[in-house]
């Protein structure tokens, strides 16, 4: 109904990949807007992390925190703060986010961007958004006051976000990788948008690739990567995948 990737083959679970010893991982899919979401699975990690007291925890958030759901804003303020006290935060770029920050700093590239998500943005920060095929001047003048709307923190906030990151033998990003490319030398543009030449590959990237972007029923789990973009703003499932150690598991709002 929501136009979901399906499995089209079998793959192998991955190897065995751990995270340092003494760390637990909460990696977590793509949000767009759901503040009701994000806040009913951050409490279930904070339940799930009174069983590992003595670790040092960390939430890896993958990126598509703007977008399609009804409070874009919301969602950057909430993860502007400590998301939950004695965890460390890193946040993922999503393709969405990037499309945004376009909008504001390229007008002649970003006006796309109202067409796969952006207006629900731009109304979630109080915005009015341009109809389809308004004309140039009503685009620009939304992208004006979006610029202004935007809070300092949240811009700062959008500017710093990473394009990547490693732990243990785990590769953390928003979309995938080019595969048979070293991952010192990815480039952002395919850390964000790639889909199908990641996705039916089969090699080895020399790191577990857990991603986002591509929305799924079910976490996709294959022996080169791992998806959990559960497609929350329409299924009403967000998914965190559980790292410690050489196990994995899998937290979910629904």
């Amino acid at each position: 109904m929501f136009g979901f990737a399906r499995k089209l083959w079998s793959d192998p679970e991955p190897v065995a990949s751990h995270v340092p010893r003494g760390v637990r991982v909460y990696a977590v899919g793509d949000i767009h807007g759901r503040l009701d979401l994000l806040d009913q699975l951050l409490a279930q990690i904070d339940r799930d992390a009174a069983s590992g007291a003595d670790l040092v925890k960390y939430l890896v958030f993958l990126g598509d925190y703007v977008d399609r759901g009804p409070d874009s804003a919301m969602v950057i303020e909430r993860l502007c703060r400590e998301p939950l006290p004695g965890f460390g935060a890193i946040h993922l770029r999503g393709n969405h986010e990037a499309a945004m920050m376009d909008f504001i700093e390229k007008p002649e590239a970003g006006a796309d961007w109202l067409e796969y998500g952006g207006r629900a943005t731009l109304a979630s920060y109080g915005v009015p958004a341009p109809v389809e095929d308004a004309p140039p001047e009503h685009v620009e003048e939304a992208r004006q006051r979006f610029a202004a709307a935007l809070p300092p923190h949240h811009r700062a906030f959008l500017a710093g976000l990473r394009s990547s990151v490693a732990i243990g033998d785990y590769l953390f990003v928003h979309a995938g990788i080019r595969p048979g490319l070293p991952l010192h030398r990815q480039r952002d543009e395919d850390l964000l948008w790639i889909r199908r030449e990641f996705l039916t590959s089969h090699l080895d990237h020399g790191k577990l690739v857990v991603h986002g972007h591509t929305i799924v029923e079910q976490p996709d789990v294959r022996s080169n990567r791992i998806g959990i973009d559960t497609g929350a703003y329409a299924s009403n499932r967000l998914t965190a995948l559980v790292l410690e150690g050489g196990e994995r598991r899998f937290l979910c709002t629904v």
